[in-house]
């Protein structure tokens, strides 16, 4: 099996390309820097998702050294924290960019490759930041709902091929991506789960794992919130 994950340099997305690793699957990973991950099933290569042409160059080079890929997972996504009335239309536009455009093109140029695939799989990923509607996270939560609507409309348009297409949305968990906000906000935000506690990678690799399983072909347009979060 051939997996592609973007932006894999740190974090979960790194978490998951040592998990698929270690399962010995074939890894392709993706950042706007290079990677300090060795492994003999490991490729890395130089984009940033905001640039198509970064895009299309990996698909050429992907193609002409592996012909298809098996499962695309669309972790590559940059985060804006502020109140509407402060956020300048530059960031608005940067995280849109690389959060639904990056999404859109990574879909729709590897959804192509991966029609040789038997049983195609696309993940992309959401936020719970979408259906709590949380406050100062406007931007961001636009760009993710955006990907929900894409995930859910490509499982009716490609399902014609057996590519299957879900979502997951993870709850805070401890990487970049959180560092900055404040404890009290974040403790907040566990208030609104079930289950109350920080998420961890391994419930990312649960959700993502079950996803790929040969079983799940019937599973399509799903999008799955961790923590308790509906």
């Amino acid at each position: 099996m051939i997996i592609l994950i973007t932006g894999n340099r740190k974090g979960i997305g790194r978490y998951l390309s040592e998990h698929y690793l270690e399962k010995g699957y074939v890894v392709l990973g993706c950042s706007r820097s290079e990677s300090d991950l060795q492994n003999k099933n490991y490729r890395h290569y130089l984009v940033d998702v905001s640039k198509e042409e970064d895009i299309k160059k990996m698909v050429f080079e992907v193609k002409k050294e592996f012909g298809k890929i098996d499962v695309l997972i669309n972790n590559a996504g940059i985060a804006s924290m502020n109140h509407f009335l402060l956020t300048p239309t530059s960031i608005a536009r940067k995280v849109m960019d690389t959060n639904y455009f990056g999404t859109l093109v990574m879909c729709r140029e590897f959804a192509r490759l991966m029609r040789k695939s038997d049983n195609g799989r696309i993940i992309n990923f959401t936020t719970i930041a979408k259906p709590l509607k949380i406050p100062g996270e406007l931007i961001y939560a636009a760009s993710k709902a955006a990907i929900e609507t894409l995930t859910q409309i490509l499982a009716k348009e490609l399902a014609q091929y057996n590519i299957t297409v879900n979502a997951i949305g993870p709850v805070p968990i401890k990487t970049d991506l959180i560092k900055g906000v404040a404890k009290e906000k974040l403790a907040n935000l566990l208030e609104y789960q079930a289950i109350k506690r920080f998420g961890k990678r391994e419930d990312v690799a649960n959700v993502i794992d079950f996803y790929i399983q040969p079983e799940s072909n019937f599973i399509t347009g799903q999008i799955i919130y961790l923590g308790g979060i509906s």
